[in-house]
Parts: C-alpha cells; sequence; structure tokens
C-alpha cells in the first residue's frame, strides 16, 4: 500500500465578476491544483490571485489549459487540429508560468481540462500535440493523465514526466474511461462514496466501474473538482478518510 497519493484540485475558475468554487478552504485539503488559465474559465487576475493562494499554502502549481469554449466550460467537444491544440496549450502554460514566475512561485505540472482531456485520452495525435508544447516549453513539467491513455504514452514518448490521475468524484465505465457527465450519476456526490473510492484506488489501484466491474485504477495524483458543489467539504471529508486509512497527502514528484 502506498504510504501517500497526491490530492489535486480544479481552481482558479472564477471570471470577471463571477465566482466559481470554494479555492480558498479548498486550499486547506489538497496538495496540487490545477489553475485555470483563460481559455475555459479564469482570467489574468483570477490566475494571479490563484497562484499567489497556492504559494500561501504550499500547493503545488499546475496550468491547467482547455478549450476556448468559455461559454460551455471547456466541457463541449470541439473541432481542433494538433497544431491548434499545440498552440493553445503552450499559451496558457506559458501565461500562467508568467503568473507564478512574477509571484515566486514554481510551475509543477500540466494537466489538461474537460473535454481536451477526453480527447486526448484516445486521440494520439492531440495527445502527441499537448507534449510537444509542455516539452517545448518545459521538459520537466509533469504532465498528468488518465491511466493507459495516449495522453500519458504521448508525455512518456516526449521525454515528460508522467503522472496518473483518478477521480474520486467522478463514475467509471467499463474500460476505464470516464463516465461522460451527460448521463446520471456521472458525478458522485455522496461523502462516503467518494471517500470508498479514493481509498480503493490508493490502497487497491482499482475502481468500481458503473456495471460493477473492478477496473485497474494505480494512480499517483486524485482528482476532485472546484465546481461542484460542497467541494470544498467533499474534498476535506476525502483528505480525513485517506489519513483513517494512515495515507498521507503530499503533492506528486516527478523523480
Amino acid at each position: 500500500m502506498p504510504s501517500s497519493i497526491d490530492l489535486n484540485c480544479d481552481l482558479g475558475e472564477s471570471f470577471g465578476r463571477w465566482t466559481l468554487g470554494q479555492d480558498a478552504e479548498l486550499m486547506e485539503s489538497i496538495s496540487s491544483c490545477n489553475v485555470a488559465c483563460g481559455f475555459h474559465a479564469g482570467d489574468p487576475d483570477v490566475m494571479r490571485r490563484t497562484v499567489r493562494l497556492a504559494k500561501e499554502n504550499g500547493i503545488a502549481i499546475g496550468a491547467h489549459p482547455g478549450l476556448p469554449d468559455l461559454v460551455g466550460f471547456g466541457r463541449r467537444t470541439m473541432s481542433v487540429t494538433p497544431q491548434e491544440v499545440e498552440a493553445l496549450v503552450l499559451y496558457q502554460v506559458g501565461a500562467l508560468a508568467a503568473i507564478a514566475r512574477a509571484e515566486g512561485a514554481p510551475l509543477r505540472h500540466v494537466k489538461a481540462h474537460g473535454a481536451l482531456y477526453n480527447m486526448a485520452i484516445r486521440d494520439r495525435p492531440l495527445a502527441d500535440a499537448i507534449a510537444r508544447a509542455v516539452a517545448a516549453f518545459d521538459s520537466s513539467l509533469l504532465l498528468f493523465g488518465l491511466p493507459g491513455s495516449e495522453l500519458l504514452r504521448a508525455g512518456e514518448a516526449a521525454g515528460l514526466p508522467v503522472a496518473a490521475e483518478g477521480f474520486a468524484d467522478r463514475a467509471y465505465e467499463p474500460d476505464g474511461s470516464l463516465t461522460p457527465r451527460s448521463l446520471p450519476d456521472a458525478v458522485i456526490h455522496d461523502p462516503d462514496a467518494v471517500v470508498a473510492r479514493a481509498v480503493l484506488m490508493a490502497r487497491e489501484g482499482v475502481v468500481v466501474a458503473r456495471n460493477g466491474d473492478e477496473v485497474p485504477m494505480r494512480v499517483a495524483t486524485i482528482c476532485t473538482h472546484g465546481d461542484t458543489p460542497g467541494s470544498h467539504l467533499l474534498t476535506r471529508r476525502l483528505r480525513e478518510g485517506l489519513a483513517r486509512q494512515g495515507i498521507k497527502v503530499r503533492a506528486v514528484s516527478g523523480e
């Protein structure tokens, strides 16, 4: 059984006068944060505030690039070429890295958001485009992705350190993919169920799919979503549940 696991959360998703999530409260429970970079959520001011908050709390900072889809929160599939994906990922990672550098906080990882993440899981040319953008900017950055996905394979091929990611608050299909959000119960809100799933992933390296099958899911980091109502309370329960099992929460290392 691993003695520790990374707990990451998608943050910095407010925009202008619109506020989403309980970022300050979430920082008390997580070890890594994925900061929206302005395409699917966030704006320069929100990005800077989130980086400052993460630095104050000792949280590892990652870029969370998404498709250019503010209205759809980056969760709608778009027709994009690998060349477009490479450019938009490089643009967003570079923007957050500039803010992080100005605040004296290192950038540690990159995690694609929403539809871009799900598309790259199966589409190797898109996955390669993401990996190329990250490697061209900084080949020491960790690339997060679903276990066994094209995204992780592309990262490894590009020479990037990678971290397999599980989702405590999402349902899975028997093939190990995430249940589409358009289906009922794709997002799990029951705190006990979320904790049990995270502990099972951390201790046994498996997750229970919607049909009851146990699916291999060996992960180095587990995600919760900052836009889920009550996510700060859910994530606190999750950290406490891991602690009860003797599993420490600490940022994943690329070494």
